[in-house]
This record gives C-alpha cells, sequence and structure tokens, in this order.
C-alpha cells in the first residue's frame, strides 16, 4: 500500500512538474465559428492591426496555423491560432495563450480560477469575436459548382499588391484602362475582371490582371502598360460573391475549401467578375462578383 502511495505521489509530482516547467500554454480557449478558415485567417490579420503589438507580423506557417503576439496592457501574450474546417460554413479554432513573464504564476493560480491570463484572453477574444461577426454580415459567398468559364478577348495591366489592396489598385486604373479604350475606339465586350496570376498566402500578396473585355480590332491602343490576350474557356468552379468588393477574397478561400471537401483538382489563379461599380455606391451587399477557381487540367492517361 505505501509502495502504492509514493509511486501515486510521484506521479502526481511529476505531472505537476511538467504543467508548471513543460506544458507550452497558460490557457486555451475554444469555439466555434460561423465561417470559413480563410476568413477567420484574414480577420485575425486584421485585428492585428489594433490589438497586436506594434510592429510585430503574424506569423503564419500555412492557411490554418497562425502566431500573434498581442498587447495587454503592459504584458505581451502569445497566442497560437488552429483554425479546423468543420462544414462548408464552419470552423473549430482553437486560440492556446502563453505570457511569458508570468507564465508559473499563471499555472499556479489557473486551479483556483484566480488566472489574470484567463480574463485578459476572455476580453480579448470577445473583441476579435465581435469584429467577425460584423465583418459576416457585410458579405454573402454562395457556392454555385462546375460551369464552363466562357471565352473573351482582353485588354489589361498588370498590378502587384496585397489582398486587401486589390480593390484599390483597380479603382487605381479604371480611368486609365478604360478611357484608353474608349477613346482609341475600341468596342468593350463584357463587364471588367480580374485574373490572378500569381496568390501568395503566407504573405497576402498577389500579382493580378486587371481586364477589360474587347472586341479585337485594329484600333488597339499602342501603350507600355497595356497589353492584349484572350482568355480560353475552361471548366471551373464559380461562386457569387455579394459585398464590398475589398474584401471578394473571401469566395477565394471558400472555393479552395470546397475544392479540398471534393478533391477537385483546382488551380489557385482566381478570376472576378465585377457587376457594379463602386463609386455609384448603395448597399454594397446588392454588389456581384461572379469568382471563379479554374479546374485543374488533369494528364491524359
Amino acid at each position: 500500500m505505501k509502495k502504492i502511495l509514493i509511486g501515486t505521489l510521484a506521479i502526481a509530482g511529476l505531472a505537476l512538474v511538467g504543467y508548471l516547467f513543460i506544458y507550452p500554454y497558460d490557457y486555451i480557449v475554444r469555439f466555434k465559428a460561423d465561417t470559413f478558415p480563410g476568413t477567420i485567417n484574414q480577420s485575425i490579420k486584421l485585428w492585428h492591426d489594433t490589438a497586436g503589438v506594434v510592429n510585430t507580423p503574424v506569423e503564419q506557417e500555412d492557411l490554418y496555423n497562425l502566431q500573434q503576439q498581442v498587447q495587454v496592457g503592459d504584458s505581451v501574450h502569445l497566442y497560437n491560432w488552429t483554425i479546423e474546417p468543420l462544414t462548408d460554413s464552419t470552423s473549430r479554432v482553437v486560440v492556446k495563450v502563453k505570457d511569458p513573464q508570468h507564465s508559473l504564476m499563471n499555472k499556479m493560480k489557473a486551479p483556483f480560477g484566480e488566472s489574470v491570463i484567463e480574463k485578459a484572453t476572455l476580453n480579448k477574444l470577445e473583441e476579435f469575436l465581435q469584429g467577425l461577426e460584423e465583418h459576416l454580415s457585410e458579405f454573402r459567398v454562395t457556392i454555385v459548382g462546375e460551369e464552363e468559364l466562357k471565352s473573351t478577348y482582353y485588354a489589361y495591366t498588370t498590378i502587384k499588391t496585397t489582398q486587401l489592396r486589390k480593390a484599390a489598385g483597380m479603382m487605381d486604373n479604371i480611368d486609365f484602362l478604360g478611357l484608353s479604350l474608349t477613346n482609341a475606339g475600341v468596342e468593350l465586350n463584357g463587364t471588367p475582371f480580374v485574373e490572378v496570376t500569381e496568390w501568395n498566402q503566407a504573405n497576402d500578396s498577389i500579382t493580378f490582371n486587371f481586364c477589360f473585355p474587347i472586341i479585337r480590332s485594329e484600333k488597339l491602343p499602342n501603350h507600355p502598360r497595356i497589353k492584349y490576350k484572350r482568355l480560353f474557356e475552361k471548366k471551373a468552379l464559380k461562386a457569387i460573391y455579394n459585398g464590398n468588393y475589398i474584401t471578394s477574397d473571401r469566395a477565394w478561400y471558400a472555393l479552395a475549401d470546397y475544392a479540398k471537401r471534393n478533391d477537385i483538382p483546382v488551380e489557385l489563379n482566381p478570376i472576378e467578375f465585377f457587376f457594379n461599380n463602386p463609386n455609384m455606391g448603395g448597399d454594397a451587399l446588392k454588389w456581384r462578383a461572379d469568382v471563379y477557381l479554374p479546374i485543374a487540367e488533369t494528364p491524359e492517361e
């Protein structure tokens, strides 16, 4: 009996030492969010602008795993985020938090409900979730499924920027490209669109062609910033996005998740067709963009 007691105490002691000195986190929060991982990923990065330590980045292992430093009074807390997709419209989020300067004290107080980090974390995450909920009310993504992307000839100018500044890049170039074409007498043949040629999800940078569909003719202006190309017919996954075009990339993530769940190989080069002019204002939820992810061609056996 004595040996059993000693063994039990030894195991308990080892567990306590492990918890106090080895376990890497002080507090863990789990919650479910009614959206897909890409929206949560981007919302964390936007939230970091106000909640994060100044001049520190959000470090991203991949879309589903991020780390950041959060300013809490005079302390700096480390947040480790894990996002797991559950359905096409829900995700499970786990946030593991540590206060490096007060980690031991936090762990000692945790069993007695006196942990400062617990209260601070819950307050911070409530702030994050309020912002997320507000953002989710500002847009809609509807997955349509597989469709044929029609062929068109177009003029374009190439822009390198971030996902967040994609719409600004379009607005900076819409008059230049549109007036260059119309002043030359070129006939437009559809709604403007964006063709993403590079998408770096690690740092949210993109290179895209801002495009005007046109009727090919001898009147095409010769300008170093304007080029011409044909978009060939191809199969693609389609979504309809309603909301401000600044965040139309939420549809990119939704389509990528849909493709992954359904084992559909896709090219991560989104194409967006825009049907509204933001300069006209109005309810952004009534703005529409048709968003496509081209289906990758499989080599013939």
